[in-house]
C-alpha cells in the first residue's frame, strides 16, 4: 500500500466514522462539566483520540496473528460498549436526578464525576468497534496501518475538542439538567452501538 493522497483522504474519512460516538459522548461531558478548563478538554479529547488510534492497531495485529480468536470474539464487541455505556450513562443520569431532587447545584455533583476511571472507560466504549477497521486496514503495512491510526487519533481529537465546547455552551443553557441530557446521550450510544453492531 502507498501512502498518496488517496490514503490520507481514507485515513481522514475513515478517522470522521470512527469518532462520532466519541464526539457525542464528549458532548455529554461537556453538559456534564460546564466549567471545564482548557487543559481537562485536551486530556479528555486525547484520551478518545488515543483509544481510537489503538483500538484499529490492535485489530490489525490480530488480524496478522489471531484472526480466528479475533473472529470470534468480534460478536461480543457490541455488548462490551453497551453495558459499559449504559453503565455510565444510567449513573450520571441517577446523580443528576438526586442532585436536582436534593436541591444542590448541577455543577459540584457533576464535576468530581467524570475520574480518569470513567474517562478510559469512555474511551474504551466508543472505540471497541474500530477493533473491525483492523480487517479494513489488513492490507496496510506496519508503518502505513500507524500513519492511518495517527491521523484517525488527530480527527478524533478534533471532532471530541468540538464537542466538548458545544457541551459546556449549551450546559450552561440547561444548568443542572445538563447532567440528565447527557445519560440520556450516553445511553443512547450504547443502544446505537449495539444495533449498529448486532444487526
Amino acid at each position: 500500500m502507498v501512502i498518496n493522497p488517496v490514503f490520507f483522504i481514507n485515513s481522514i474519512l475513515l478517522g470522521v466514522g470512527l469518532a462520532m460516538d466519541a464526539f457525542s459522548v464528549s458532548l455529554a461531558n461537556g453538559l456534564a462539566e460546564r466549567n471545564m478548563r482548557k487543559g481537562r478538554m485536551c486530556v479528555m479529547a486525547g484520551t478518545f483520540g488515543f483509544f481510537q488510534a489503538l483500538m484499529p492497531i490492535i485489530g490489525w495485529t490480530c488480524v496478522h496473528t489471531l484472526l480466528q480468536y479475533f473472529k470470534v470474539f468480534e460478536k461480543f464487541i457490541p455488548w462490551i460498549a453497551l453495558v459499559l455505556l449504559l453503565y455510565i450513562g444510567g449513573k450520571m443520569l441517577f446523580e443528576s436526578i438526586k442532585s436536582i431532587r436534593s436541591g444542590r447545584d448541577g455543577e459540584e455533583v457533576t464535576a468530581g464525576r467524570l475520574t480518569p476511571a470513567v474517562l478510559v472507560v469512555q474511551g474504551i466504549a466508543t472505540s471497541i468497534d474500530a477493533l473491525s477497521v483492523g480487517f479494513a486496514i489488513s492490507e496496510y503495512g506496519l508503518v502505513q496501518a500507524l500513519i492511518c491510526a495517527g491521523i484517525i487519533a488527530l480527527v478524533t481529537f478534533i471532532i471530541c475538542m468540538g464537542g466538548l465546547y458545544l457541551g459546556k455552551l449549551a450546559g450552561t443553557r440547561f444548568s443542572g439538567k445538563a447532567g440528565i441530557l447527557g445519560g440520556c446521550i450516553l445511553i443512547f450510544i450504547g443502544f446505537e452501538i449495539f444495533i449498529r453492531g448486532v444487526f
